[in-house]
């Protein structure tokens, strides 16, 4: 367990960000982990991955570093996100601008005087060794997660949307119980259900949350920064990466509304913005759009704006027609 005890004005500063560089390392962890073969809805990604570790060198180094690193290293390696939503350079340039200082800050408290020798290079030549690491991350980056990016993007940005949401509307306390099932909140301690066995105090810092696609139930903390406590989980969203999904078995809500609009419609059993929508279900965001237009004329829909984007969710009568007609027992059993 790492248990994180939180006061006041850390709890206060929730906050909630996308990192690219975050994911890029998951990824590499759901490879480690999974040797055999990932699990659903990773197995294409991942095939193209391993052939990208496996063919070129720099991606290799980087994914080896990673693995070397373990469970518990220090965090100049994977740094807090600079921004709410950094782009992958931003991150990689915020990475190679590691000051000296805090690599010999933080290698004491992991391995007090003496560093295994994978991690000296961070010490000892440090502008070169996290150059490199930036190239590897930038190799992998480009051949096997930018593809994936766009989709990646509009599923994390639905995410925030309705995490911020719940922030706003309920409070810290109320997000955090709702985070994961592997993320307990017990105020003021926060505890990661992990094999590690540790604890800290935040006292005046901020709280920021990273939802990841690649996360599959592995929870990464960063406790080194002066300022931030960060806490990984995963997002909703993942199904993105999935490639060949099987076309649904026609019920009678498709029959009577088609199939599009049908899934749409079932889709917005969260909120969730037209981009969000177009990636979730691999449909063109324009045909996304006239599905939406159509079922909020019909009033089983309602639209409004949450800042520069607008958010579509269900009305009343939508959720009655999706609990009355959709074939999926889950569905009828929850709305008992």
């Amino acid at each position: 367990m790492i248990r994180i005890e939180l006061d006041e004005p850390t709890l206060d500063r929730t906050r909630i960000a996308i990192s690219p560089l975050w994911e890029l390392v998951d990824s590499f962890y759901l490879l480690d982990r999974n040797p055999d073969g990932v699990p659903w809805p990773y197995q294409q990604w991942a095939v193209r991955a391993r052939e990208v570790i496996r063919d070129d060198p720099a991606a290799a180094r980087a994914a080896w570093l990673i693995r070397e690193s373990g469970s518990r290293a220090p965090d100049f390696l994977c740094p807090i996100p600079p921004g709410p939503a950094p782009t992958i350079e931003e991150e990689l340039h915020a990475l190679c601008a590691t000051p000296l200082r805090v690599v010999k800050e933080q290698l004491p408290d992991y391995y007090a005087d003496d560093p295994p020798a994978w991690i000296r290079p961070f010490r000892d030549d440090s502008a070169r060794a996290f150059a490199e690491l930036a190239d590897g991350l930038a190799a992998f980056w480009a051949q096997a997660m930018a593809p994936h990016w766009p989709a990646m993007r509009a599923a994390l940005d639905e995410e925030v949307l309705h995490r911020a949401r719940a922030l706003a509307a309920d409070g810290p306390d109320a997000l955090l119980s709702g985070l994961h099932k592997r993320v307990v909140w017990q105020r003021p301690v926060l505890t990661l259900i992990k094999p590690l066995e540790q604890a800290f105090s935040a006292v005046d810092k901020r709280l920021l949350l990273i939802p990841l696609i690649f996360s599959r139930g592995a929870l990464m903390c960063s406790t080194d920064h002066p300022e931030v406590v960060a806490v990984s989980y995963q997002a909703r969203g993942a199904a993105v990466l999935a490639e060949g999904r099987p076309e649904p078995a026609p019920d009678r809500l498709a029959i009577l509304i088609g199939r599009g609009r049908a899934a749409v419609l079932d889709a917005l059993s969260r909120p969730s913005t037209t981009a969000g929508l177009a990636a979730t279900l691999g449909l063109a965001p324009s045909t996304v759009s006239e599905h939406l237009a159509a079922l909020t004329a019909a009033g089983v829909v309602n639209r409004r704006r949450a800042g520069r984007r607008v958010l579509y969710s269900l009305e009343p009568a939508g959720t009655a027609l999706l609990h009355l007609l959709a074939d999926d027992p889950s569905r009828r059993q929850h709305s008992a």
